[in-house]
């Protein structure tokens, strides 16, 4: 329940780093900007090039659209508090940020999964990849993961809300996350602790077999191809997702590993910036960097665009 005392919530951010507070803001809003762009592009990339409309192309543009999303939610909040005096949040506010990020958080560990999954097919199965990766069973296995993320989001939000926050309203952290939100409740936590206990353990141990199974598969079937061709080009279509998973998952598993006290609460921050600020920055070039196709129909969008202005 919502009580009366507590309407707004402070954010702190980094104020205890006064000096910091403009170059952290042009570092972010750079970031930002290049998160926006690159995964805007990549986009564009893939709805531009027939040859790019593909399940794992197909799977990459939800990638980075989930990317744009998350980062969405929480970067342009923290930018106002580093440049602002007013660092406050609304209650509902807090509570409908993080439910957004949670739900993109959530479908982008199965998004991840599903790719690995779309990788498995790809490389066991080549020759009926295009049959067993059908647009349907594509368009089911989005709106699942973007279902699942929904569901699971609003349960973990129905646990904060059915909390009291009659005590403090200070967030140590520059956004709603959940353990800087249950540290304010003056009721008992533990039915919300639980609950985020069995989901995220949950949903990390389901999205981390099925990449781990497919990977196995994969790999058995790459060290039984014969000619070394074979060999380079599987592995070359899966080092990009291994590298985003790597990085993704790194991250979740060091914010639960964080013991929870006030001595480690700027590791979860910094931890909880590369995660919902960098990453989606990363994604985009991991992906572009290593694809010939992506970057070959981006330097013939750019090469276009700047022939169209010249004329």
């Amino acid at each position: 329940m919502i009580p009366d005392s507590v309407t707004t919530f402070i954010l702190l951010g980094f104020s205890e780093y006064p000096h910091l507070q403009t170059p952290l803001f042009l570092v972010f809003l750079t970031v930002y900007t290049v998160t926006l762009v690159g995964n805007l592009g990549i986009i564009v990339v893939i709805r531009i090039n027939p040859k790019l409309h593909t399940p794992m192309y197909f799977f990459l543009s939800h990638l980075s659209f989930l990317d744009i999303c998350y980062s969405s939610v929480f970067t342009p909040k923290l930018l106002e508090i580093l440049i602002m005096e007013d660092r406050t949040i609304s209650f509902k506010g807090c509570m409908v940020q993080f439910f957004f990020v949670c739900a993109f958080v959530i479908t982008e560990m199965f998004m991840l999964a599903v790719m690995a999954y779309d990788r498995f097919v790809a490389v066991c199965n080549p020759l009926l990849y295009t049959v067993a990766m059908s647009h349907t069973l594509c368009a089911l296995l989005v709106a699942g993961t973007y279902a699942w993320g929904g569901i699971c989001s609003l349960t973990l939000t129905y646990s904060l809300l059915e909390l009291s926050y009659c005590g403090s309203n200070v967030i140590n952290h520059f956004g709603c996350e959940y353990s800087a939100i249950l540290s304010l409740s003056c009721s008992d936590p533990y039915f919300s602790q639980m609950t985020c206990l069995v989901i995220s353990t949950f949903n990390e141990a389901c999205s981390l077999l099925i990449i781990l199974a497919s990977y196995i598969f994969i790999v058995v079937t790459i060290v039984k191809m014969p000619s070394t061709g074979g060999l380079q080009k599987a592995f070359s279509t899966c080092a990009s997702h291994l590298t985003a998973i790597t990085i993704f998952h790194g991250i979740i598993l060091l914010l639960y590993c964080v013991p929870n006290s006030r001595s480690s609460w700027l590791l979860v921050k910094v931890a909880t910036v590369f995660f919902t600020v960098m990453i989606p920055m990363l994604n985009p070039l991991i992906y572009s960097l290593r694809n010939k196709d992506v970057k070959d129909t981006a330097r013939k969008l750019i090469h276009t665009k700047l022939l169209s202005h010249s004329m």
